[in-house]
Parts: C-alpha cells; structure tokens; sequence
C-alpha cells in the first residue's frame, strides 16, 4: 500500500486531463483569474453555510463533515461527476487508512438540487494503487502530457495556456 501524499484536488485532475494535473502540481496555476472557479468558490462559500467548517487533514481539505460522520464535498456542476466521486473516495480512503471507520461521503450540487451518495468498495482501494502509480508517473516526467482536447477544455482555467 502506497502513502496517501496527493491532495484532493491532484486526484480529481487525474480524472479531468493529466496535462492538468502535471501543471497544477509543478505550480503552474491560473484557477484564481478563472471565471467557472471563482462561480465554484461562490457556491462553496454561500452554500450550507450553518454547517460549513472546511476541514484539512494532511493534503486533504474536506468541505464539511455532518452531524452523522457525512463527507460532504460541494461541486458547481456534474459534468465531471466521476472525478468528484474518486475525489470523496481519496477522502474516505484517507480517512480509513487513519482508522476511522464506516466513513460515507456526498457530493452536493446545490445548483442542480442534487446530491449523490459516495462510498468507499475494496475494488476502489485496489484501483486507487494503480491511480497513485499512475500519477507517480505522470508527475515524473520532465515535460507536461500532451494537450488532449475534450469538451471542457473551453472552460479550464488553463484554456489559454494550453491552446493560445
């Protein structure tokens, strides 16, 4: 079993574009000029206000936990929905490997009224090994992946970095 050294944030990448992910982690960052992620911060900071005490644990920052032990991750949209649910996977998996038990998670896109329940399988910890190898290997190498253009690119706050 490998340590858990990624943040949240490097696992969602994972899912979204390696190239990404290799920038993001070499601190190459625009995410605070980017419209689409200030609107992001917007509904996290103005959402579930009563309950909201975000919560860092290692690398990991997580929105808020519930009175009932919940992990609650707040997301603008879902048009990366399994990217936001290996993030809250990583959390609970983090949050397993420190011994803390039965441990589920939520997603909540307050913009769409949605919430979409996360949990943690022994497949999923498996597959989080090849994930961390994978990373490992992406963040290794000298130069970042190459630009693999995807829908969403439009929207990344490293659209003009990648395509100017």
């Amino acid at each position: 079993m490998q340590n858990l050294n990624f943040t949240g944030t490097q696992i969602n990448y994972y899912f979204v574009c390696h190239r990404k992910l290799w920038l993001f982690t070499k601190d190459i960052r625009f995410e605070d000029e980017n419209e689409y992620v200030q609107l992001g911060r917007l509904i996290d900071e103005n959402t579930y206000k009563r309950n909201k005490k975000q919560i860092e644990i290692g690398k990991i920052k997580i929105d808020f936990i519930d009175n009932n032990g919940v992990i609650h991750e707040i997301k603008k949209s879902n048009k990366i929905e399994k990217a936001h649910i290996h993030q809250v996977k990583y959390y609970i998996l983090t949050l397993k490997r420190m011994g803390v038990e039965n441990i589920t998670g939520e997603i909540d896109y307050p913009k769409l009224k949605k919430r979409e329940t996360v949990l943690l399988t022994p497949e999923d910890e498996k597959e989080f090994e090849k994930i961390f190898s994978d990373i490992r290997e992406i963040l290794d190498k000298p130069k970042p992946p190459a630009i693999i253009k995807k829908t969403i690119c439009k929207k990344c706050a490293y659209f003009e970095f990648c395509f100017a």
